[in-house]
């Protein structure tokens, strides 16, 4: 139940990130479902392999290089979707940084929430 919650959560980001910026499209709430769903996916599978061969870039940047990556990560899930579509390369980097802070807000929001409904702390980094 928790698992289609965040999924849920990330789908609503998603929706947010393409109506606040202008190259990300989402056809609907469905697409950005299976969008959110993909993205997960590259980012459990291929943002490890990327990230470790890119580690001396990263560390030269100050580990700036970090947010090409996510930008990329983003783009290619754009790009592999019919419903979900990332105009660039700057437009998925923007994206990518407002997905990851609009999900978290709203994961942090639904685990207050739950700890207020239950009346007793729960383990918020599971969330």
């Amino acid at each position: 139940m928790r698992l289609l919650l965040i999924w849920t959560l990330n789908a609503l980001a998603l929706v947010a990130v393409a109506n606040f910026v202008p190259g990300i499209h989402v056809d609907g709430f469905t697409e950005a479902f299976i969008a959110a769903f993909v993205l997960g996916l590259v980012n459990t599978l291929i943002r490890p392999i990327f990230l470790v061969l890119t580690l001396p870039v990263t560390m030269l940047t100050l580990g700036l290089f970090i947010f090409v990556i996510n930008g990329l990560m983003f783009w290619f899930a754009g790009s592999i979707l019919r419903g979900f579509v990332v105009d660039s390369f700057w437009s998925g980097v923007f994206g990518a940084v407002l997905y990851s802070i609009f999900s978290w807000a709203l994961s942090s929001a639904a685990a207050q929430l739950l700890v207020r409904k239950n009346g007793k702390p729960n383990n918020t980094d599971q969330f």
